[in-house]
């Protein structure tokens, strides 16, 4: 049986997933800290692209033990998406240059524990839309930004959901997690 791949992103009323650190942190509870951490409890494994990787190699190793995150994040696999970084990775990282649905079929069906696809929005929508996200979470919260890349765009055909979990949180944030729909 493959192993669960999941997937959290922080989102906007109307779509937009990038940069959720310059909109997100006043309604940013110990619920969504929480939630986080019990989404990300049974990972062994994270596909990241080149991008965050680089921010999050340079930020996170130097965080101490008051940073959860850090201290989930710094230990645990990563594969890094890329066609630019050197082949040698620090950060217990590896390089993964071919494509990446065939990569992470390969890894679902390896090693233990669940996956996590932690970005960019190309690699969790294209991991996504090819069946390979079992469980995708939006925290979505209460703001309208304007610009910024959505993770479903023009780009994306129709594609039905199934709505797997839903919560609120007392900061007035969706929690909502969806799978791709069965066909009928």
């Amino acid at each position: 049986m493959p192993r669960t791949t999941i997937a959290r992103l922080f989102h906007t009323l109307i779509g937009v997933v990038e940069d959720p650190h310059l909109w997100q942190f006043d309604s940013f509870g110990e619920e969504d800290g929480l939630g986080t951490q019990t989404c990300l409890a049974p990972v062994n494994d994270v596909v990241i692209e080149a991008s965050p990787w680089k921010e999050w190699s340079e930020y996170r190793p130097a965080q101490g033990p008051a940073d959860p995150f850090a201290q989930w994040i710094n230990p645990i696999r990563k594969h890094v998406i890329s066609s630019t970084l050197p082949a040698e990775l620090p950060w217990n990282s590896s390089l993964v240059t071919g494509d990446p649905v065939a990569y992470v079929r390969e890894l679902r069906e390896t090693g233990e524990g669940d996956i996590a696809v932690a970005g960019g929005i190309t690699t969790v929508r294209t991991l996504f839309l090819a069946g390979l996200i079992d469980r995708l979470t939006f925290t979505t919260h209460p703001v309208v930004v304007g610009e910024g890349h959505r993770l479903f765009d023009g780009s994306v055909p129709i594609t039905r959901l199934a709505l797997l979990d839903n919560s609120r949180t007392s900061t007035g944030n969706m929690v909502l997690t969806y799978g791709l729909r069965e066909s009928d």
